[in-house]
């Protein structure tokens, strides 16, 4: 802004919609203090006129009345200029308060713009006498700028936006909200940020960085004129084809989708009864979707129906893929020369084939839960499913918007607490991260797979997938709840909670989205779970038992008494007795060491354990063996520990960094241990008195 000029001789610029009510509102500040004239060089008419309040001397200059701030027409362009070069030490935004919706668009625009800024909410009775109630300290703190009722034809407000212009130069409590625009189109932005930046001759290279790369992805013509340079214009044009790939509509409407969907949001937060409709459709489908009564059940029955097409679906590829590592172990195992290094054969076949497949497998049912996510999410839903959520979450001390980081859960854990940075509140945040691994991640996927189809009939599966994703989610709200009253005390802190319009999904970004997440979790197989695959099997096969021992033993017996004597076997059985109120033995509780470092790795680790001296052993052998060897109540125990125990080690050290503390990672890891511990030692018990 212009530095030169001091706190006695202020300019400010009134912006708005036309038939905002703007002129009364100049009027009302100036009077008849005023001249006519035209901005240089075109015929777009400038008012300037002048009052002094409070010692100031204030200069009002009355830019054209304009929707957006794009390049459109002249009077866009004078009004945007005129911001931009820093004539205006202030801007007031004369916005129609019975159309709220639909004039904040242009707001959202000047927030952007990182400029000084008050919202004067103009025709405030006329807002009234439609039965619209603000709660404008709530709005002030979502949109960062100060916001004046006013009733211009009547005078009212004119001092209040008086002391407000004065109060946002001198001595200014808020910043405006900066916008997010979601991952894709953020990164798009950061792109052309960064070509931008290796080229400081650029036109307009003085205005804000982040405003320029807007304008630019919007396909803004007159942005566009100032880059001659054909490496940006690459830049902004692949980043602009990529967007429409994934979402099948060009950039520009996307930004303007985002810009109504945080209005949208402010709005539901803030306005009662409001009769704006930014889109009918939508409008009309979020009356049902986000209804006080059938909201929640809607949410969990679509969730329900995700799990059960998991479950149903992947359950064919699964099968197809459970075949081929098994025509594979099988055929090294018979091609393999007998007496020739039968160790290294034993790690090819039970440790990495054994040890990797029984994770690989269960990538069908990873790619199906992620492609349900990603369509609840590029439809819209999973922010109404948010919004719907944050009744729930204002009951226990948090925003709606904690639950998107929980939403991102059902992936990974790593990149939900990484997604905590949207809560401002470090209380919010904290909390947040804390509980989010007691959100089913795809790792866990595999374990519910396996032990729900080895314990429960076919009818029975998708519901007790559904259950075990719904008690994670109990758990983590009790949680949350709990932490708000004890170590986390504070108020909760009001957020934006964007409410995009409903559109189409396209398949391209549809695939993207579930084959990016389930891509990360092949990788994890393909390094870290063969890592660990190999030291798993090296600690349960050595050392070796004496050759006396294993004399007159068949196979099977041969392979129990090598496991129970290998390093493996010596540390399930030393933690053993701790394990056994729980229903487990040393066999879950070698593999909940495993598992520790992966989640995926428990399957792995059984894998390996019930397959040690037989190639041929598969998942469906593996689930036989469950079987036998526990009870449905022990299975589903085993579920149960997995879901709420201490997080992977990647959890862990991405906690202690968004937190900054090793206290807090601490906290969470021996935290949820014992949670794990408590809980399924009740179910446990309680399942046993009630079984008999």
């Amino acid at each position: 802004m212009a530095s030169s000029k001091t706190l006695q001789n202020l300019t400010v610029a009134l912006a708005g919609n036309p038939n905002s009510g703007k002129t009364t509102v100049f009027n009302a500040l100036v009077g008849t203090r005023h001249r006519v004239a035209n901005y240089p060089g075109v015929t777009v008419e400038k008012k300037e006129g002048r009052c002094h309040h409070s010692g100031h001397e204030l200069n009002f200059v009355d830019l054209p009345g304009t929707y957006s701030l794009t390049a459109y027409s002249t009077e866009e362009l004078v009004a945007r200029h005129f911001i931009l070069d820093g004539q205006a030490d202030v801007v007031v935004d004369i916005l129609d308060a019975s159309n709220i919706e639909r004039h904040l668009y242009l707001a959202t625009q000047l927030m952007e713009m990182q400029v000084p800024l008050v919202l004067a909410f103009n025709m405030s009775d006329v807002a009234r006498a439609k039965g619209l109630e603000f709660d404008l300290k709530k709005l002030e703190i979502l949109l960062g700028v100060r916001i004046v009722p006013m009733v211009a034809s009547k005078r009212e407000g004119v001092n209040e936006l008086l002391d407000a212009i004065i109060e946002t130069i001198e001595s200014p409590q808020l910043t405006p909200t900066s916008l997010q625009y979601g991952d894709e189109v953020e990164e798009e932005l950061s792109l052309i940020g960064r070509a931008i930046a290796e080229h400081p001759e650029v036109v307009g290279a003085q205005y804000p960085p982040r405003w320029i790369a807007l304008k630019l992805l919007e396909g803004d013509k007159e942005a566009l004129g100032w880059i001659q340079d054909a490496a940006i214009q690459e830049v902004i044009n692949k980043s602009r084809e990529h967007l429409k790939e994934i979402f099948g509509d060009n950039a520009d409407i996307i930004i303007a989708d985002r810009r109504y969907g945080f209005i949208s949001g402010a709005c539901q937060e803030t306005v009662k009864d409001t009769v704006q409709a930014r889109h009918d459709i939508s409008d009309m489908i979020d009356r049902f979707l986000t209804n006080r009564y059938v909201g929640l059940p809607i949410f969990g029955g679509l969730m329900f129906l995700v799990f059960y097409l998991t479950f149903t679906i992947g359950a064919y590829p699964m099968g197809w893929l459970e075949s081929l590592f098994g025509w594979l172990g099988a055929g090294i195992y018979n091609a393999w020369p007998q007496d020739f290094l039968l160790w290294m054969r034993s790690l090819i076949v039970d440790g990495i084939i054994g040890g990797v497949g029984g994770v690989v497998i269960f990538l069908p049912n990873i790619l199906m839960l992620f492609l349900g996510i990603a369509i609840l999410e590029d439809t819209g839903y999973m922010a109404r499913a948010a919004f719907v959520m944050d009744r729930i979450m204002h009951k226990i001390g948090l925003h709606g918007k904690s639950f998107i980081p929980m939403l991102i859960g059902f992936g990974c854990s790593v990149p939900a607490i990484m997604a905590t940075r949207i809560l401002e509140n470090r209380r919010n945040r904290l909390a947040t991260m804390l509980v989010i691994p007691l959100i089913s991640c795809g790792a866990r996927i595999p374990i519910y797979t396996l032990f729900v189809a080895a314990f429960f009939p076919e009818h029975m599966q998708g519901p007790m997938m559904w259950l075990i994703y719904v008690i994670g989610i109990l758990l983590a709200i009790a949680c949350i709840q709990l932490l708000r009253k004890t170590l986390l005390k504070g108020e909760t802190v009001p957020f934006v909670m964007e409410l995009p319009p409903y559109r189409m999904p396209t398949w391209r970004g549809l695939l993207i989205h579930m084959w990016g997440r389930g891509w990360m979790y092949l990788k994890k197989a393909g390094t870290v779970i063969l890592l660990i695959s190999i030291i798993l099997w090296v600690a349960m096969s050595y050392p070796k038992p004496a050759e006396s021992r294993l004399a007159g033993l068949d196979e099977l017996q041969q392979q129990n008494v090598t496991l129970q004597h290998s390093v493996a076997g010596h540390i399930g059985r030393t933690i053993e007795p701790a394990l056994e109120p729980l229903g487990f033995d040393w066999k879950i509780g070698t593999a909940l060491i495993g598992a520790s470092a992966a989640k995926e790795v428990f399957v792995s680790q059984l894998s390996i354990i019930y397959s040690l001296g037989d190639s041929e052993e598969s998942v469906d052998a593996l689930r036989r063996h469950l079987r036998e060897d526990y009870s449905p109540l022990q299975g589903f125990c085993v579920m149960l520990f997995c879901l709420i125990t201490a997080p992977c080690v990647a959890t862990v050290a991405i906690t202690r960094k968004e937190s900054g503390s090793w206290k807090w990672a601490a906290f969470q890891y021996f935290g949820l241990t014992v949670l794990a511990y408590v809980v399924t030692l009740v179910v446990y018990q309680s399942g046993r008195l009630i079984l008999g």
